[in-house]
Formats: C-alpha cells, sequence, structure tokens
C-alpha cells in the first residue's frame, strides 16, 4: 500500500498528495530503539553542572563542638557534618559530564522508524510553501485551523529560516521549527503532526538518500 501524504496551499486548500518513500516512510517501529535515542538525546542536553558542597568544602566545624563524654548530648565532630544545618552534602552532585551516544546508524534508523510511524498514523502533511503575505501570527492561525491541526503539537521541517515564514509561527503555543536535514526521533515524538513543507520534504529525503 502506498504511502502519502496531503499537499496543501497557504489558503489551506487541498491540492493533491504526495508519495512517500517506502524506504524512508515505510518503517516499522521498535520501541526499544526510540526509547534509546529518547534517552540520549535528553542526556545530551544536560549542562552537568549541578553542584553541592561536601563537608569538607563548607565553612567552619574546624574544632570539635563540645567534649566527646560528660556533656549528656550526642557525640559530634564537627558542625558541618552532613546532619547539622548547614553543614554539607552527603552523596551530592558534582559536576559531570552526562553525553553518550548510540552508533549513527541506529540513530538513522530510529527517525526513520519515528516518521514512519506518523506517516502510518495519517499525521504527515506537505505545505506547498511556508511564506506569509502580511508576515502575521492570525495568518498561521487561519492556516492551521483550515488544515485541521490548531492547539494541537505541530514539528514544522521546513528548507531555510526565512524571517518571513518563521516570524508569524514564533509565537504559536506547541509549535517547533527545524530545518528539514535537522530532523530527529526526538523533535518527531515530540509532536502530534509534522508539517513539511514541499522543499523541506526535499531535503529531508535527499539527506536520508545520502545516508546508505
Amino acid at each position: 500500500m502506498a504511502i502519502k501524504a496531503p499537499l496543501y496551499n497557504l489558503q489551506g486548500e487541498k491540492i493533491g498528495e504526495i508519495d512517500l518513500k517506502e524506504d524512508i516512510f515505510g518503517h516499522e517501529p521498535n520501541v526499544h530503539l526510540l526509547w534509546e535515542y529518547v534517552r540520549m538525546y535528553l542526556a545530551n542536553q544536560r549542562a552537568g553542572t549541578a553542584s553541592t558542597k561536601t563537608r569538607a568544602e563548607v565553612r567552619g566545624g574546624g574544632r570539635k563542638p563540645w567534649p566527646q563524654k560528660h556533656t549528656g548530648r550526642a557525640r559530634h565532630g564537627s558542625i558541618r557534618s552532613p546532619i547539622w544545618r548547614k553543614g554539607g552534602v552527603a552523596f551530592g552532585p558534582k559536576p559531570r559530564n552526562h553525553h553518550y551516544h548510540i552508533p549513527r546508524k541506529a540513530r538513522r534508523l530510529a527517525t526513520k522508524q519515528a516518521i514512519s510511524d506518523r506517516a502510518k498514523e495519517g499525521r504527515i502533511m506537505v505545505l506547498e510553501d511556508i511564506k506569509f503575505e502580511n508576515g502575521k501570527t492570525k495568518e498561521a492561525i487561519s492556516l492551521f485551523k483550515k488544515i485541521g491541526i490548531y492547539g494541537k503539537k505541530i514539528l514544522i521541517a521546513t528548507h531555510s529560516m526565512d524571517k518571513s515564514a518563521i516570524s508569524p509561527l514564533r509565537n504559536l503555543d506547541k509549535t517547533r521549527i527545524i530545518l528539514g536535514k535537522d530532523l530527529n526521533a526526538y523533535e518527531v515524538l515530540n509532536s502530534q503532526y509534522v508539517l513539511f513543507t514541499k522543499e523541506g520534504l526535499e531535503q529531508y529525503i535527499k539527506i536520508q538518500g545520502s545516508k546508505k
């Protein structure tokens, strides 16, 4: 069965359908691979700068607060022990590198599987172009309402970050803009609909075709 995506113009009118290549949009999703990709992607976004001070690094606590015996109190060696107020932190985070990678072929396959899943559900749409006449957000809202995706989480894959195209979309909630060549599994899975521009789709197919 051929995989197709509807083609719309900027007036929100369906003007045809586009055939999606089976070798790119016809993959069955592997849940573990997609999970591994998302885990890697989120780990690589972490700055790894969280830091706490140990008992050796907090200020004070040089002397024993009171004698070991004969005071009726519990024994303590320092007022900067982790059990004291303003004491050091036991086993707290320190700066570290969270980055890791899965093989390149696995990353490419995960992206194909994610986009294939959206294609199978009929959640891929294509626009002739995405340049708005007056550069107003209400134009983008009107277009999305006509297409039937307004209020949904939308990933827009375009061929260039042209200001006339991006400006009306920046104020829209749940809308993310990305270049077709930079499409990845996490962005696809984090959206309900993928809206390609015609050239953005060609850019994505071209980059996938060159990564065999």
